[in-house]
């Protein structure tokens, strides 16, 4: 007896002791009126679990507290009634005369926010990489707390691009014709080396300060916003990056996959629809990580589905978002982003999400698309998805100089489009980060690259470019090389001798490629035909491929001559489109093609004839 009553008196002793704080509490705000009522509170401080949490706020109740082995930690579910009002709410944790106030903002949420409309066909989204598009602010570029230090001349290593680079540039993206922003992730990234991508996070609620911080971030929004283009932003629910804060205090032991220990995925991304797949091959893909500074998250445990589901609706009430798009989604647990996903949609019905399956099997990506059915346990609920099948189709049969048919493998691709429950809302892009240069691998010919613009603004998709094709950026094309893919944009640097802003400096061939893409762009932005009109495609013949894009009031041809010299084009085939049509003139430049009986194509010509 005289032991035990020793025991408890040292522990409230030490209790007493004991400096209590809060090093982390997220979300860090949340706003009244949600659709959900009920938000998780995750509270990290030194044995905070030895308090007992309260709260005294009209229309809010503190519904349940969870205390895991791990006492640095409590979780706390709050419910917040409809007719709650926006304020302060104290948080108090207290034990006997120690009381530890923790000011929780609840805030009112901006007017229209869950009806809040996305992206869709009648945009064009623009991809870039925050560190190597602008360096508006050098100030920023190393920190007090940054791990890595900035050297531009390291093809791996942080630059220098910000967000005020990003914001000062507005003016240039709305003026070339996108309407949709999709930056890299601008998370804080706090890694030892190869931070600048922003894949392997350190802090889930924070903007990277080397970019500029959250209230830079939001009024970069606002101002994109203003000058009508919206922001995507890119988020990432597989994975952290291995300097994550959690890392050196997990929340619970199984918080990460393979109780913390890194297991390398195998990439088996069939497993999850192979009916003769393995358990193991499944759960190999799900759970093993990309490399061993990118801790794969557990998402089976309930408490990391709503801190991840929580953190990314944050994101779009806090910044003001009009889509999403998801890294590495497939690689999720199946439950676990089925659930993620409809959280989202039942926050913001009309928001667009794009998800990331890297494969080029159609089946593969379409099985995700909302619509579909289940599989794998869970039911889809993925609005878009990343066109890899298509992207992939495109380049190659471009590329290919050997076979006179390589144009077939473009149209039987798109011919596929009955696997997918919305082909429309599929984003096709002429390429990304991660892969390289259109240009580059489209042999550095112009006219290919004239005829793979044309068809990414004119097939029935959501058209994706990625900074710098406009201007024909180039890179290695075999092996895997992104330093050469992510070179910085020229003119984002002081000092730059070429400037793709201004044009300054800039070789003919890409003044032209960049007037080329503007003038597209800026055509498709009224273009309803191309936006939300029915497709019909003529199989490729004599190395042409022909398609239409047409409602009830418009039609448009869209022509890719491959051939290396003009090409006649009897006319008699495309009855059902050319019936009563006598001309077309090409959106590009301008020129009027009769079209009675047989036209004659310029070589290698990329041709969008509005007709008449």
């Amino acid at each position: 007896m005289k032991n035990t009553l020793a025991a408890l008196l040292l522990v409230a002793g030490a209790a007493a002791a004991q400096d209590y704080h809060i090093d982390h509490m997220e979300p860090p705000s949340w706003w009244v009126g949600m659709h959900h009522k009920q938000v998780q509170l995750m509270v990290h401080g030194k044995q905070i679990a030895d308090l007992e949490p309260s709260i005294s706020y009209p229309g809010v109740r503190l519904v349940s507290v969870t205390r895991v082995p791990n006492h640095n930690y409590l979780f706390l579910d709050l419910e917040i009634a409809a007719d709650a009002a926006p304020g302060k709410l104290d948080i108090r944790f207290s034990r006997g005369g120690k009381v530890v106030t923790y000011p929780y903002q609840l805030q009112a949420r901006a007017s229209g926010s869950a009806e809040r409309a996305g992206f869709n066909s009648s945009d064009v989204i623009y991809n870039l990489m925050p560190d190597r598009f602008a360096n508006g602010n050098p100030g920023n570029d190393n920190t007090p707390d940054s791990t890595e230090r900035a050297n531009r001349q390291d093809g791996s290593g942080r630059h220098g691009g910000d967000i005020q680079g990003m914001a000062e540039h507005l003016d240039y993206l709305a003026g070339m014709g996108y309407t949709q922003i999709w930056p890299t992730p601008l998370l804080e990234s706090n890694m030892p080396q190869v931070s600048y991508h922003g894949y392997a996070s350190t802090n889930l609620y924070r903007i990277d300060p080397r970019y500029g911080g959250n209230e830079e971030y939001r009024s970069f929004v606002a101002k994109a916003r203003a000058k009508g283009l919206g922001v995507l932003q890119d988020m990432v629910p597989n994975h952290i990056g291995s300097s994550h804060w959690w890392m050196r205090d997990l929340p619970m032991t199984d918080w990460i996959t393979n109780n913390g220990k890194f297991t390398p995925t195998a990439h088996h991304r069939l497993a999850l629809t192979d009916p003769y797949a393995s358990q193991a091959d499944k759960r190999d893909f799900t759970t093993g990580w990309f490399a061993d500074s990118m801790p794969d998250m557990n998402q089976a445990n309930p408490y990391v589905t709503t801190y991840l589901s929580q953190n990314v609706i944050w994101w779009i009430e806090y910044a003001g978002l009009s889509g999403l798009r998801v890294d590495t989604y497939g690689y999720s647990d199946t439950a676990f982003v089925s659930e993620w996903t409809r959280r989202v949609l039942e926050e913001y019905p009309h928001l667009n999400l794009a998800g990331e399956e890297w494969s080029m099997h159609i089946p593969t990506v379409a099985k995700w698309q909302e619509g579909q059915k289940a599989f794998n346990g869970a039911t889809p609920h993925m609005p878009g998805m990343m066109d890899f099948p298509l992207n992939d189709a495109m380049r190659n049969s471009l590329a290919d100089e050997v076979d006179p048919n390589s144009l077939n493998s473009l149209y039987e691709t798109l011919a596929q489009d009955s696997l997918y429950i919305n082909p429309g809302n599929m984003v096709l892009f002429e390429g990304n980060h991660d892969m390289s240069r259109l240009f580059s691998a489209l042999n550095g010919d112009e006219a290919l690259f004239r005829m793979a613009t044309a068809f990414v603004l004119t097939a029935p998709r959501v058209p994706q470019f990625y900074a710098g094709t406009e201007v024909l950026m180039t890179s290695t094309v075999k092996g895997r090389d992104d330093a050469s893919y992510r070179h910085d944009f020229p003119g984002g640097w002081a000092g730059d001798t070429v400037n793709a802003f201004t044009g300054a400096g800039l070789t003919p061939s890409q003044a032209a490629a960049q007037a080329y893409l503007k003038k597209l762009l800026n055509w498709r932005k009224t273009a309803e035909v191309i936006h939300h009109g029915r497709t019909m495609q003529f199989g490729p013949e004599h190395n042409v491929y022909v398609y239409f894009r047409y409602n009830d009031s418009k039609k448009v041809m869209v022509i890719l001559n491959k051939n290396k010299a003009d090409t006649p084009l009897a006319l008699a085939r495309f009855a059902e489109m050319l019936g009563g049509v006598h001309a077309g003139v090409d959106v590009a430049t301008g020129a009027r093609y009769a079209l009675d009986g047989s036209v004659t194509l310029p070589e290698r010509a990329a041709l969008i004839l509005e007709l008449q």
